[in-house]
């Protein structure tokens, strides 16, 4: 009778598991540069595009509340089109704010397209729906799950699919600005939590390559896997209308607080000014085919292809951050191979104290002998700064934090990527990703001078010892103190990734 009951949940989980068809689903295009040259920001950036044919002028926006403001500064200057593309869009202070300032937008007749992949959503099918009842807004779920209540459900009868997201995060306005890197949308990311912060990274660029990320987006919002929300979650009625307009994020202390701080910001006084301090170099994207998620991308077409052509061959340097590593043994032998043949590699990931993914650390950590067996110089950051370090900023990083979200790969101190890719099989293989590829020698000296002098400080350095046994090295006051097990962390916390790390979920990881 069990068997029996069971059964007919699944037979009803499958028939309630269809998604709506998009026969009816519209099309549209981004705004290109040429189209937005008239608006206030075109006129802004145009001598200095005219000074720089075919390139694109770069700022790294390292410290979390300057990214912040570069998204909310910019929404509020738009005067044509946004275009927003993440993976995570938390419902909290960050999160409603932007989502505010977007409405606002579109009532000042600005086209908002804003597509989010749905497993990163939680508690927002309401806000969502309510925005998009806006006459200039239109909002889209990549990849939805068909049951909106309690989505996990989705996964017991379209785990293939489910299992693929979307993790491309970029912001475009009026064809003239856009925002690639690191950050989802969240308190954690913009520095405004006082109990947990991600150290991350993105690039504001301008110039050549807004384009191509305009395009890229129009690919994805027009993709077969982005469906109008308004096919999968019904309007909020008039009562629910009404307390999500009494639940406004500017009615709370801490917004006004947020608020006055991005105007006050060194960001803010230079777009006021229209002084951006841009790079401008040659920047190339690098992005996966939406179709990744149907499992129907074609190899060639993917980033990884992509990345491998755009950075090349390292010759004689490898500095590589990412917040969750999983080398696999194809990449440990890889990275042997360019050790051998006499290239330096340093590499930055975690800690098992700063991770928020222990699944990730268990896949991780069993490579971490054989990286440095092979010569690589392996560092992992500590969840809390040193005590020798004030909250000064420390370079391309920006200020200490809690746990690495940055993912940078810098080659031959020449050639530096930044986006959403992460060294695991996740990135390769399931979830699609962007980034760009930068020739500058000045980023990547950023990058190389944090391994040389900050680094060290703010994360332990990984050794082995005469008999061959992990330790880890503390630089953070005084002489190294030698740590022979996993530090600040419990034994059954140990016990528990060495357990994760026998399971066989590299694929997922």
């Amino acid at each position: 009778m069990l068997r029996v009951g069971w059964l007919l949940v699944a037979a009803l989980l499958l028939s309630a598991c269809g998604l709506p068809a998009l026969e009816d689903r519209s099309t549209s295009r981004a705004l290109m540069t040429r189209e937005g040259a008239d608006t206030p920001l075109g006129q802004m950036l145009a001598p200095a595009v005219a000074r720089h044919p075919g390139q694109s002028g770069v700022l790294p926006l390292a410290d979390p509340v300057e990214a912040f403001a570069a998204r909310m500064l910019l929404t509020s200057r738009a005067q044509r089109a946004i275009d927003v593309q993440y993976y995570i869009w938390r419902d909290d202070l960050t999160g409603n704010l932007l989502l505010q300032a977007l409405r606002d937008a579109a009532r000042r007749n600005v086209r908002v397209r804003l597509l989010l992949d749905d497993n990163g959503l939680s508690g927002l099918d309401d806000r969502l729906a309510l925005l998009d009842a806006e006459p200039n807004v239109e909002v889209r779920l990549f990849n939805p799950f068909p049951f909106r209540r309690f989505k996990p459900l989705g996964f017991l009868v379209d785990f293939n699919r489910l299992n693929r997201r979307m993790h491309n995060k970029s912001m475009t306005v009026d064809g003239q600005l856009t925002i690639v890197g690191g950050r989802n949308i969240g308190d954690e990311y913009f520095g405004a939590t006082q109990d947990f912060a991600f150290v991350d990274l993105d690039i504001l660029a301008a110039g050549a390559i807004v384009d191509e990320v305009s395009q890229d987006f129009d690919r994805y919002w027009n993709s077969p896997s982005a469906y109008p929300i308004r096919q999968l979650v019904a309007a909020p009625r008039a009562g629910r209308v009404d307390a999500l307009a009494g639940q406004g994020p500017d009615r709370s202390a801490e917004a006004r607080a947020q608020v006055e701080a991005l105007s006050q910001s060194a960001l803010a006084t230079a777009l006021r000014g229209g002084a951006l301090d841009f790079h401008w170099t040659r920047v190339r994207m690098a992005s996966d085919d939406p179709a990744k998620v149907l499992g129907s991308a074609q190899p060639e077409t993917l980033l990884l292809a992509r990345l491998l052509e755009l950075l090349g061959r390292p010759e004689h340097s490898l500095d590589l951050i990412s917040p969750y590593l999983v080398p696999t043994e194809q990449g440990v032998a890889a990275f042997a191979a360019l050790a051998e043949q006499g290239v330096r590699l340093r590499i930055l990931t975690n800690a098992l104290e700063a991770t928020d993914v222990l699944a990730v650390h268990a896949g991780y950590a069993r490579y971490r002998a054989d990286l440095l067996e092979n010569g690589i110089e392996l560092f992992e950051m500590r969840r809390q700064p040193s005590p020798s370090r004030s909250k000064e900023k420390a370079g391309p990083l920006g200020s200490s934090g809690s746990s690495l979200h940055a993912k940078i790969f810098v080659v031959d101190g020449r050639r530096v990527f930044v986006g959403s890719f992460n060294f695991d099989p996740r990135s390769a293989r399931l979830n699609t990703e962007l980034g760009f590829v930068m020739e500058s020698e000045q980023l990547a000296g950023a990058i190389a001078d944090a391994f040389d002098h900050d680094i060290p400080d703010r994360a332990y350095e990984l050794a082995l010892d005469e008999q061959g046994r992990l330790v880890w090295l503390d630089h953070a006051v005084g002489e190294p103190q030698v740590l022979d097990r996993e530090p600040a962390t419990s034994l059954w916390k140990r016990l528990y990734i060495g357990l994760l790390s026998l399971l066989p979920i590299e694929p997922l990881l």
